[in-house]
């Protein structure tokens, strides 16, 4: 890895020498100490809460011409002593973040190819996933429109996935070549997102198909479609987010939705944002009709409260939520402190063991987070979320809604530019 940084290094001085271009080197280190007594599901008497420490470390290069612009990003992902202190073979950890380009037909046409972030509006769908030490990424091409004269930007995205299951020769041709065992992943994915601004607001639109491979070799299509409309009336600012998805998921025909609004309204104080999201979901599937949406690619962590109850991570249930929530933020000092309430019931009719009904309250949560910037390449962010559960939260997640469910976390992030060159 110390040999790809220096070789990057070496690569930035010599284009900055022999070309009319601008290049820019930046890293990033990024602490994060976390503990977790109830964090994504609920805790009892019998776990112990755990305390572990884990960093990402970047290196970015960013070069820019008048016709193409590259980047590559280098990233290494570990926890505090999973390596012992003299060791000979690197982990494994170390590898490319991002390595793409985008070459300018003209100033409004463009093509982008390689390993990239795809993040679209508020990341409801597509996003980034920062918050997780090592992002999201896709492996795609984009053709990419933007006119800002008419405040117009439309981006096809295509891809297709394959695996190294089969080393080449063999790879390139005979029984089973085309065969995708990664599993979590799509196959193909195929989208067109387009955006439009007004004077008062703005809307997207989105049209996504992913292809999984299914077992039999054969490939399910799930289709997404979304509008995300924003508009400012007066001093208050309306978003919305509203998705379907259909297609089909294994042998399941999918039909699934998302709808959420917010409003945000300044006061003397601090603003005040509230909003409903309703997620269908279903954990019934004998009918053959798939009711569970899925926010496959989204920056789920921003989104149904901060301890990732809801759509991070396997063990989430398929019940569908309903959330509503207050979210503000106060100015303290040279920092701000961020809070938020979400009161979290079941989207669908769930049963304990003797068949009665529950209750579709689930439980409410509150997040807490201080952010301060210590220096101007340094922030200091730290974090406080407590969920108080319901009986019904303890029978879908088991666990004891009684024993307190917490997850307290603390963040520090470098991210200094190292070299600008001049234009």
């Amino acid at each position: 890895m110390k040999k790809i940084y220096l070789l990057t290094i070496i690569l930035c001085s010599f284009l900055v020498t022999n070309t009319i271009a601008q290049v820019r080197i930046s890293a990033e280190v990024r602490p994060r100490s976390e503990f977790r007594n109830g964090f994504k599901t609920l805790t009892d008497d019998s776990k112990d809460p755990a305390f572990f420490t884990e960093q990402r470390s970047r290196l970015y290069l960013d070069y820019t011409n008048s016709d193409f612009v590259f980047k590559l990003a280098f990233q290494d992902i570990r926890i505090w002593g999973e390596t012992t202190q003299i060791f000979k073979k690197e982990p494994g950890n170390t590898f490319i973040s991002e390595a793409w380009g985008q070459y300018f037909f003209n100033p409004k046409f463009s093509v982008k190819v390689g390993r990239q972030i795809l993040s679209y509006d508020n990341q409801r769908f597509l996003g980034g996933l920062e918050w997780a030490q090592q992002g999201r990424r896709h492996d795609a091409l984009l053709f990419i429109y933007e006119s800002e004269e008419k405040d117009t930007q439309l981006h096809v995205g295509l891809a297709y996935n394959q695996d190294d299951d089969v080393p080449e020769p063999t790879f390139l041709q005979g029984d089973g070549a085309n065969f995708y065992s990664v599993a979590g992943n799509y196959k193909t994915m195929q989208y067109a997102w387009f955006h439009k601004d007004f004077n008062t607001g703005g809307f997207s639109l989105l049209a996504h198909n992913a292809g999984y491979q299914n077992a039999d070799s054969t490939v399910s299509n799930k289709q997404t479609f979304g509008f995300i409309p924003n508009v400012t009336i007066g001093q208050v600012t309306l978003k919305g987010d509203f998705y379907y998805q259909s297609g089909k998921q294994g042998t399941n025909d999918v039909s699934a939705f998302l709808a959420g609004i917010n409003a945000t309204i300044p006061t003397a104080v601090t603003p005040l944002t509230f909003g409903v999201e309703y997620i269908s979901g279903d954990d019934d599937l004998t009918d053959g009709k798939n009711t569970n949406f899925n926010p496959d690619f989204g920056t789920n962590h921003a989104f149904n409260g901060f301890m990732d109850y809801f759509y991070v991570g396997p063990a989430n249930g398929a019940i569908g939520v309903n959330d509503i929530y207050l979210k503000t933020k106060w100015k303290i000092g040279k920092g701000s402190l961020q809070g938020h309430l979400h009161q979290f019931f079941t989207g669908s009719s769930q049963y304990d063991t003797t068949g009665e009904s529950l209750s579709k309250a689930m439980g409410t949560e509150i997040d807490l987070v201080y952010a301060i910037k210590l220096a101007e390449a340094v922030t200091w962010n730290i974090g406080y979320s407590q969920m108080f559960a319901t009986d019904t939260m303890e029978s879908l997640r088991g666990g004891d809604r009684t024993h307190i469910q917490n997850w307290a976390w603390t963040m520090i992030t470098f991210k200094p530019t190292l070299f600008t060159s001049s234009k």
